[in-house]
């Protein structure tokens, strides 16, 4: 595919929806959500992000069921929800911005909530991801299964649509249930959902089509995706392409390019190492927890920051598809936005920066900065597990009393 320079303030149309810009939020865990419900704290998070000029700002892990969840405060898509994440929605655009719920289901990717049972994945045999809550067996995952489980992806997207989302986000990257049919280093099928990559994006595949035919004609379906696992036996960017090239003519809308495994290589995702002296600080009180995550931490490599880490592979598999993809991957300044554009992208999809900044879009637009000033320190990281929620670390502390509250704070009428 040739490259091209597009204005990254120029107006972008992914499917029926069309973004003031190019610039996108990408879906990282806010921790802002109580017994599975968005919080005020949330509302608050993602109006900043359009109040600041994203086009797209990204809810992070709703799951599809009370099953799919992998942590016990995060959201999960029902009907009782519904009115507070009309809250949400309608802030985000009361602000000119648009948003999309990143869809999830955990599978075996369950770290906090033990679950009745074996969990799910492609393939069986010990739960390595849910060894601390007692979650020691997964089973392979039969066709009733992965009938229910489309099922649940698709009433998850009519929800969203009921509750005014322009865009929902399937993950199928970094491990969860999606991804782990995806890489070789969760599917050891021998059926016709294994073995090669065009087998292994088989059924996820499957759930996109039946999300796209339930809801594509209103809401734009996307879809995140691994560009390679970054470890030995995990997928390639060989892999990535025959993965685009799937749920291209599965109908989404566009692709989002991340990268890594939660548990195998977290390092690969960020691009850099995970801040263990923030680590430390915020899991003080939770001992096990924070031994948990210093023992995977062993015999990682020393990664350095660079900018636009994901380029090399993402540009291999925007040679071989023609439908949007997003750029996610170290891009945090003008200069960083403009070579996404030349080569291609439809769009720039960032996280810590906008975390560091909600404004910086509007900054960019301006002129008054051409840079972020995120550090990639990976400071903010370990707020997941703090009750205020992620943050910056350079930015003042959260308002815990928000996220203590749930969006629509007068319930009595149907609580």
């Amino acid at each position: 595919m040739p490259t091209y320079t597009a204005n990254p303030f120029s107006t972008l149309k992914l499917g029926p929806i069309t973004l003031r810009n190019r610039f996108i939020r990408a879906g990282a865990n806010e921790a802002m959500s109580l017994d599975g419900v968005p919080t005020r704290a949330l509302v608050k998070h993602h109006r900043d992000m359009a109040r600041g000029g994203v086009a797209l700002t990204t809810v992070a892990y709703g799951a599809v069921s009370e099953r799919g969840r992998t942590l016990p405060n995060q959201i999960w898509l029902r009907p009782e929800i519904v009115p507070d994440l009309k809250v949400l929605t309608d802030a985000v655009h009361a602000e000119g911005g648009k948003i999309s719920m990143q869809l999830t289901h955990g599978g075996s990717f369950i770290t906090s909530i033990k679950v009745k049972g074996r969990t799910i994945s492609a393939s069986g045999g010990i739960n390595k991801a849910g060894l601390l809550c007692g979650n020691f067996l997964q089973r392979a995952m039969n066709e009733s299964d992965m009938a229910e489980v489309v099922c649940d992806f698709v009433r998850a997207a009519e929800l969203c649509r009921e509750a005014g989302f322009d865009a929902v986000e399937l993950h199928m990257g970094h491990g969860y249930l999606l991804n782990q049919f995806i890489s070789p280093l969760s599917n050891k099928r021998k059926d016709e959902y294994g073995g090669s990559a065009e087998n292994r994006v088989r059924f996820p595949a499957q759930v996109l089509k039946a999300v796209k035919r339930a809801v594509g004609t209103d809401i734009a379906v996307l879809a995140k995706i691994n560009v390679a696992d970054g470890v030995r036996k995990g997928s390639t960017v060989e892999d990535g392409i025959v993965t685009g090239r799937a749920l291209q003519e599965a109908g989404a809308d566009m692709l989002i390019l991340s990268g890594g495994r939660n548990i195998e290589s977290g390092w690969f995702m960020f691009g850099s190492n995970m801040n263990m002296e923030e680590m430390s600080k915020v899991l003080a009180g939770q001992k096990l927890t924070l031994a948990m995550i210093k023992l995977s931490q062993k015999g990682v490599p020393k990664v350095k920051f660079r900018p636009m880490y994901f380029l090399d592979y993402s540009r291999r598999i925007r040679a071989e598809l023609d439908i949007p993809l997003g750029y996610l991957g170290g891009a945090s300044s003008m200069a960083d936005v403009g070579q996404a554009m030349a080569e291609g992208f439809e769009a720039v999809v960032m996280a810590r920066p906008l975390l560091h900044d909600p404004e910086l879009v509007r900054k960019f637009q301006q002129g008054l900065i051409s840079k972020s000033g995120c550090t990639y320190c990976n400071g903010c990281v370990p707020y997941i597990y703090d009750p205020a929620g992620t943050r910056c670390i350079e930015n003042p502390p959260n308002d815990l009393a928000l996220n203590q509250q749930r969006a629509r704070l007068d319930v009595s009428a149907t609580s």
